[in-house]
């Protein structure tokens, strides 16, 4: 094996090469905009120059001379959509401002004409001639600005249902021996992914074809056929790649409704590929984050106060938020705990999800905060951790399926070499580099959703295995294709896996972390059933059944762990007593606390994930720890960080190589959140400055010469049939936290508010 491919543990799959990699190295993997089109007209976007106001009126004269231009849409000749309520709110839009409705305007970037022409260099010279006359408001940017409003998010946001609290925090926090009280701050960030927001619509009659890069394709499919007034089987999304996505895809934007209404006019198919530029506004982003966190312990170390109230912008039409006090208050025992959020709207386009939603900005404040006070006690911070770790969380004193935050703490701090840190600040230097180390813990809830799979498994061994999964660069054709293999004996060479289409059985958001758990529970279901005919019609009277191990497959025969692909089966016999030479199962799976409407929602495209802290009588967590090595120049002041080490445990490990890629990439971002990446915002006009890859900085090579990712083995029984935790969100969790604390531990200096430059760091 190699660095690539991990040896394999226990509970851990074979870290065998993507499924997709020969299709993506040699160009024939199909993106969005990449679907040939039968004579399309291309469209360009004219984006809102002001961040609130009116339009007064729009000279179309120079635009319409371009030769080429067949139309201009604006909100005086657009489609009629319906409204759609917000992903976030039980509704399948990422925004619920509707561009092209009317004259006024919500946000800087906001679409207000789409031209349309016979080539893409044609549209786009139009919409550079198109004029417009403004009637310009004063716009509210952010945080400080005049004419924000501030409410709490529970009661605003479905999602957001509690603000956790127990025992008496106030009381607990005035006794206690030692304080600590902090505020930080987290910036806007953008997404980014290479492929850009583009969108195809092409209609058959009264049917719709979208060639769209998205996390969810129900969701999609759906949501337009909402926002059309046409019934959704009429409507198809196919993406059998994505080219990135971080949450930014995982709900329907505008854009899509309004392409697919001007496509039916013109009775043609239409494409548009956005700019990058156009992306900041036209999708959504991460909001920015403010935080005061106290924390009260006994002299030992111990907790037993901590509060943590957060601050999150949105938009002045939409309560949207992440919510990850319900994360941070859970993460260390401590008896008495208390918490508030809150939504500050301002002139913004709507926020939406990017990779670990809540915990970025959250565990940053609170991983931080528990730094500081292991200062402020003299305590190792590993030792810290140690001391507050628990086995139950103690807002509802349910215990964790699992958790292993400490056992990757001791696994990562001795592949760091952090013994042989010097706990005094500026006491380690390297010539003119003053060298500093950190950590921090990371966890991500352990979700899972309602989802469906076909499978066909023919006498030679061949395997088709159909489900709306979607390929966002995670391996997800690799996985569901290892779990067929291994399901149903088959050799993995033999397996196509089919994803990326609404015409395939559902699946849930690629969103959360959960495809792997719900896309192969799904699939290891539906193999079982397969297994189940052919063992019944070579052995008639032995049932595969064995009712203590059962899986949850709602209204489908039940499936086993004891129908494993280590059970013998002679296809060839099989086949031969069945009387056919193919067998085709289709099953529909729930995770267990899934409510009673989760397979009608999975048709429809809502999304009904279950775990994390929402379980009944148990709470699911992947769990990690991070550990960096800063190097700070004591004359340029020049922030280097050349070590990234992390360990993760996340229940079973499908492929070591796929896995080990999305944490090394979570760590990478991570650094990023901490030193680079932040969207620059002007305060005057709540417009975005650095929106482009020139000036929105990301890391490159040369700004991580060493990460090592270290997995974990860990079995748990409680969470899955696929015993999977989701890690692709997990990485990037905590990093930010641990750069900040080794710049303290560097320099003597703390740092509460990112991403942390050059110019912040005193001399």
């Amino acid at each position: 094996m190699t660095a690539a491919a991990p040896e394999p543990k226990a509970t851990m799959g074979q870290p065998v090469p993507r499924y997709d990699a020969t299709a993506k190295v040699t160009g024939r993997a199909t993106y969005g905009s990449d679907m040939p089109l039968d004579n399309p007209a291309y469209a360009f976007l004219v984006t809102s120059a002001i961040a609130r106001g009116r339009i007064n009126s729009f000279d179309l004269g120079d635009a319409k001379r371009v030769r080429g231009v067949i139309d201009i849409v604006t909100h005086e000749n657009a489609p009629k959509l319906k409204e759609s309520k917000l992903f976030s709110n039980g509704g399948y839009a990422g925004t619920t401002i509707q561009p092209l409705k009317s004259a006024d305007i919500a946000h800087d970037g906001e679409i207000i004409a789409v031209v349309v022409a016979e080539s893409y260099e044609a549209a786009r010279e139009a919409a550079n001639r198109v004029k417009v006359s403004y009637s310009a408001a004063t716009p509210s940017a952010s945080f400080d600005s005049p004419g924000t409003t501030k409410a709490a998010a529970k009661g605003q946001n479905a999602q957001f249902r509690e603000d956790p609290q127990v025992g008496d925090f106030a009381k607990a926090f005035e006794e206690a021996e030692v304080k600590l009280t902090a505020s930080y701050d987290t910036p806007t960030q953008h997404h980014n992914p290479m492929e850009l927001f583009s969108t195809s619509c092409a209609w058959m009659g009264d049917d719709l074809v979208i060639y769209e890069p998205s996390q969810y394709v129900y969701g999609l499919k759906n949501g337009v056929a909402e926002q059309l007034s046409i019934d959704a089987d009429k409507v198809r999304v196919v993406n059998p790649y994505v080219g990135g996505g971080f949450g930014s895809r995982g709900s329907m934007t505008p854009r899509t409704a309004i392409i697919a209404g001007i496509a039916k006019g013109l009775n043609r198919p239409v494409k548009l590929v956005p700019t990058r530029d156009q992306g900041f506004t036209i999708a959504t982003y991460r909001a920015e984050t403010r935080h005061e966190i106290k924390l009260g312990a006994s002299r030992d170390g111990k907790l037993v106060a901590l509060r943590h109230e957060g601050a999150e912008v949105s938009s002045r039409a939409d309560a949207y938020c992440v919510g990850g006090t319900k994360t941070t208050t859970r993460l260390y025992a401590c008896p008495n705990v208390d918490s508030l959020v809150s939504i500050v709207r301002a002139d913004r386009n709507t926020p939406g999800f990017m990779r670990s939603p809540p915990e970025v900005p959250y565990l940053f404040a609170l991983e931080s905060a528990m730094d500081e006070l292991a200062v402020k006690l003299n305590m190792d911070p590993v030792e810290l951790r140690r001391v507050n770790d628990t086995t139950n969380e103690p807002i509802g004193g349910k215990p964790y399926t699992s958790r292993s935050l400490m056992a990757c703490f001791d696994a990562a701090a001795k592949a760091f070499g952090w013994s042989q840190r010097s706990a005094a600040p500026r006491s380690m230097s390297d010539g003119d580099w003053l060298v500093g180390y950190g950590c921090a813990s990371t966890c991500y809830p352990t979700q899972m959703g309602p989802s469906a799979a076909r499978v066909r498994l023919q006498r030679d061994g061949r395997t088709r295995v159909e489900i709306a999964g979607h390929e966002i660069g995670t391996g997800a054709y690799t996985i569901i294709a290892q779990t067929a293999a291994d399901r149903l004996g088959v050799p993995l060479e033999k397996v196509s896996v089919f994803i990326g289409d609404s015409d395939l059985p559902p699946a849930p958001v690629a969103g959360g972390s959960n495809s792997t758990a719900s896309a192969c529970s799904a699939v290891m279901m539906v193999c079982d059933q397969v297994r189940q005919k052919l063992f019944k019609a070579v052995m008639p009277n032995e049932s595969l059944t064995d009712k203590a191990k059962e899986t949850v497959g709602i209204g489908q025969t039940p499936t086993t762990q004891a129908a494993k692909s280590d059970r013998p089966l002679d296809l060839e016999k099989a086949f031969d007593a069945l009387g056919a030479s193919v067998v085709e199962e289709y099953g529909e799976w729930k995770p267990d606390g899934a409510p009673l409407d989760s397979f009608k929602a999975m048709h429809s495209g809502h999304v009904r994930l279950v775990g994390g802290a929402a379980l009944k009588d148990k709470i699911a967590y992947a769990f990690g720890a991070e550990f960096v090595e800063v190097r700070i120049n004591r004359l340029t002041h020049e922030i280097r960080a050349p070590r990234l080490v992390g360990a993760f445990a996340a229940g079973r490990i499908m492929n070591p190589r796929t896995a080990r890629s999305q944490l090394m990439g979570g760590l990478i971002w991570g650094m990023s959140s901490a030193l680079l990446e932040a969207t620059e915002i002007d305060e005057r006009t709540a417009r975005y400055v650095n929106d482009n890859f020139a000036d929105y900085l990301v890391p490159v090579n040369a700004d991580v010469p060493g990460v090592e990712v270290i997995l974990l083995s860990e079995q748990d029984d409680h969470i899955n049939p696929a015993g999977a935790k989701g890690l692709g969100e997990l990485a990037n969790v905590g990093t930010n936290a641990a750069i900040c604390n080794a710049i303290y531990h560097a320099t003597g200096q703390r740092i509460r508010k990112l991403p942390v430059r050059l110019e912040n760091i005193e001399a």
